[in-house]
């Protein structure tokens, strides 16, 4: 009989799922928190380095924090075409627009929430609320 393997819901060493290191930031995270990217070659020969968010391209792929914060420090580290192995300059635009069109408009709707605050005869109030 094998023994069934126990996880402790409250240990931080094991995390559920593979984890991926993000080319921007060397964070570890569960690779559902990130955004694989893949490099393809257009037409004109030259390499765009575009974004597989099912997970399911051929080839080599990299993974980053989808924020536009983590696009620029990848960027400006040259981190795309070293993580994918390719020698010539590449065009990582294409990940940017995605993240910006995918997750950033969600991170923006999810910061537009109304701070509510409980007053001292236990009512709520709401700070952005003319009164």
């Amino acid at each position: 009989m094998t023994a069934s393997r126990v996880i402790n819901p409250n240990s931080t060493t094991h995390t559920p799922g593979p984890t991926r290191t993000c080319i921007a930031t060397k964070q570890r995270r569960n690779c559902s928190e990130l955004l694989r990217i893949v490099a393809t070659t257009r037409p004109d020969g030259s390499v765009a380095v575009i974004a597989d968010p099912r997970r399911r391209m051929q080839g080599r792929g990299a993974w980053i924090t989808p924020t536009l914060e983590a696009w620029e420090i990848a960027d400006k580290r040259r981190a795309f075409g070293r993580a994918l192995k390719v020698s010539t300059q590449v065009d990582a635009f294409p990940v940017k627009q995605f993240i910006a069109t995918h997750y950033e408009a969600e991170a923006e709707d999810s910061i537009s929430v109304v701070d509510v605050h409980v007053d001292k005869q236990g009512g709520r109030k709401d700070d952005n609320r003319k009164t």
